[in-house]
Formats: structure tokens, C-alpha cells, sequence
């Protein structure tokens, strides 16, 4: 007989680099899945990690095996740490995205470090992990992951739209989830506000004092990524062999970049919101902080756009891979064919034992 409780850390680390989320949750099984955190922390990767990270495509198959096995042992550290600050000691799983290292599902390839099976050895607990390859096996795209946990926790909404690296919205059409990623967001904004020697554009301040620029904006709304149907996702690999060449190109300003860059995203953003009058639309992910950006989409938008408390904005993907865990656990769906494109749906994901 299948268990009704469950206690279960959620690991996620995002293409923003902005860190390891890390969340400690109960959930509950009664007719429908209920959630409680218990505990939730962001730990920062330090400047040799995001160095590191970020230059993950252009290494070979030898040096990314190097960095795995380094990156697996730190990634066991970080979480050892977090079970004692926060004195866990009833745990049934850890269910770890990894980092991606490679994604070009049109090749059959994708790569997350992190979720080799020594993991779950140096942490003496049982782990789940490496959800994509089995969906990009299968002739999915591997990603985006998360709805299925928005059909389960987040049903009440008509859209949730996450602000990270990218932007991914998941919602049902005629009586089936659907999800894909939108278009880059902080993996773009980040890297321009780093050029000013900031981490990031607190709140859009930058971007606010930016002019509009009409022919990149033109430019950026016409790359041929926006005309697929979905199912679709974006990597870093797109994001540096297009949209940053694209826009460097024009050679503007910092400022005016980020003023730009923020009218693209809530102009893509506002095409599939707006396809539901006056709809729900829950908001989490970093760029929920950043309120130049949040007043551009509601500029284009009648939608109730909802953004919750501060802990569901930032641990919500590591809630819900730890989710996605569970569900591998209990053998059920955890990847849904109508998001990803696969054969079929199915239980993703590896399990290992200490």
C-alpha cells in the first residue's frame, strides 16, 4: 500500500546561476496533494562555480566528466549542510534536479551534473534524480519538468508563469497541461547588468531609465523560436548563438538593452496570457522581483497576475522536483507527453540507494 506522507528535500540549481534552492517539505496525499515547507534556503554559488557554470557547452566530453564528479561531491555538501542547519532526521528521499550542462533535445542530448549515483552514497540517504534523459529518450524535449506539479499543487490558477533563466508558462487546453518555455529573462538581463557590475537589475531599475530601441525590439520578436508550436524549450546554447550576437549587434547602451529586453519579454509573455480573458495567472521565480519588468506585462495584459509570498517565488521548481520525486517514488507520472512532446507519458527519473 502506497504511503500518504511523505518528507522529502527538493534541490534545483537554474541556468540564472543564481544558486542552489534547497527546500525541506511535507506533503500529504488525500483525494488531491497538499504541501507544507518546512525549511527553505538559497546558497549562492561562489565566482569559481558560476565560472565554471556558465562554461559548461564549451567543454568536452573529459572535462565535463571532471567537473560532474566534482560538481556531484559539492552538490552533497551543500545539501549534508543544509539536513544539519536545519536538524532533519525523518527524510523518505532527496530529489535533486542537478545543474544542465548540455540541452539539445533535437539531438537526443541533454546532461545534468550532479545526479551521479555517489551522490546518494556520500549522503547516506536515498536519492532521485536525472529527470530528463528518459523523456528526451523517449523523443521529448526533456523539459519544461515543473507542470506537472502545477496540475497537482496549482490547479486553482489558469496559467503559472515562472521568471528564471527563462520564461516557462504551463496551463490546460481542453483538458490537457501544456507548457513550454517563452523566451530567455534572466539569463539575458543578468548578463547585461553584469557588464555595469551588477549581479542583477534590482527591481528593473536600470531598464526603467532605458529608452526603447524599436529596431531591436522588432529584431527580437521576429526570431523564428517564437513562430514554433509548442511543445518547445530554450538552452544557454541558443541564448548565446542568437539572441546575444543579435543584440550586441546594435551596439546600444546598457540601459537601453535592459529597457528593450524587458519590452520583448512581456511582449511574448502577453501573446499567451492574453489567449485567456481577464485569467489567473500565478508568478513566482527571481524575475517576480523585478518590477519594471512586472508593469511592462501588466501594461499588455487584463490578467490577474498574482505574485505570492517571498518563499513560494523563489523555492517553487525545487518544491516541485521534490514533487517529481515523490511521484517517481510511488511509480506514477511525473512527465506529462502533452508538455514535452514524448512518446508517451511516464515515471522519470533515477533512483538511488545509499
Amino acid at each position: 500500500m502506497l504511503k500518504t506522507k511523505y518528507n522529502v528535500i527538493g534541490v534545483m540549481s537554474g541556468t540564472s546561476l543564481d544558486g542552489i534552492d534547497l527546500v525541506f517539505v511535507n506533503f500529504h496525499f488525500d483525494e488531491q496533494w497538499q504541501f507544507q515547507i518546512v525549511s527553505a534556503e538559497t546558497v549562492a554559488y561562489s565566482n569559481k562555480w558560476r565560472d565554471k557554470l556558465k562554461d559548461l557547452v564549451h567543454c568536452d566530453k573529459e572535462a565535463l566528466e571532471l567537473i560532474d564528479l566534482e560538481y556531484t561531491q559539492y552538490l552533497a555538501h551543500i545539501i549534508r549542510t543544509f539536513i544539519d542547519r536545519h536538524k532533519i532526521t525523518q527524510l523518505d528521499a532527496i530529489s535533486s534536479h542537478g545543474h544542465t550542462a548540455l540541452h539539445q533535445p533535437d539531438k537526443k542530448l541533454t546532461y545534468q551534473i550532479g545526479n551521479l549515483p555517489i551522490i546518494s552514497t556520500i549522503l547516506g540517504e536515498q536519492v532521485v534524480c536525472d529527470f530528463r534523459v528518459q523523456d528526451v529518450d523517449l523523443g521529448g524535449q526533456g523539459a519544461p519538468l515543473v507542470p506537472i506539479g502545477d496540475k497537482l499543487l496549482f490547479s486553482s490558477y489558469a496559467y503559472c508563469l515562472n521568471l528564471g533563466g527563462f520564461a516557462n508558462i504551463s496551463t490546460d487546453i481542453k483538458h490537457e497541461r501544456i507548457a513550454y518555455d517563452i523566451c530567455p529573462v534572466n539569463i539575458v538581463l543578468n548578463h547585461y547588468a553584469k557588464l555595469l557590475g551588477h549581479d542583477f537589475d534590482n527591481q528593473g531599475k536600470i531598464a526603467s531609465t532605458g529608452v526603447l530601441h524599436t529596431e531591436m525590439l522588432n529584431a527580437l520578436n521576429g526570431l523564428s523560436f517564437y513562430k514554433a508550436p509548442y511543445p518547445k524549450s530554450l538552452g544557454l546554447e541558443w541564448v548565446r548563438s542568437t539572441v546575444l550576437p543579435l543584440i550586441d549587434s546594435f551596439k546600444l547602451n546598457v540601459a537601453d538593452i535592459l529597457n528593450t529586453f524587458c519590452e520583448h519579454i512581456a511582449l511574448q509573455i502577453s501573446n499567451e496570457i492574453n489567449a485567456t480573458t481577464e485569467a489567473s495567472v500565478l508568478l513566482t521565480g527571481g524575475g517576480a522581483y523585478n518590477s519594471y519588468l512586472i508593469s511592462r506585462i501588466k501594461n499588455y495584459s487584463d490578467c490577474n497576475i498574482v505574485v505570492p509570498q517571498k518563499q513560494l517565488i523563489e523555492f517553487k521548481e525545487a518544491l516541485i522536483f521534490a514533487l517529481l520525486g515523490v511521484l517517481k517514488l510511488r511509480n506514477e507520472i511525473n512527465c506529462l507527453k502533452s508538455v514535452t512532446g514524448a512518446s508517451r507519458d511516464h515515471s522519470s527519473g533515477r533512483i538511488f540507494q545509499p
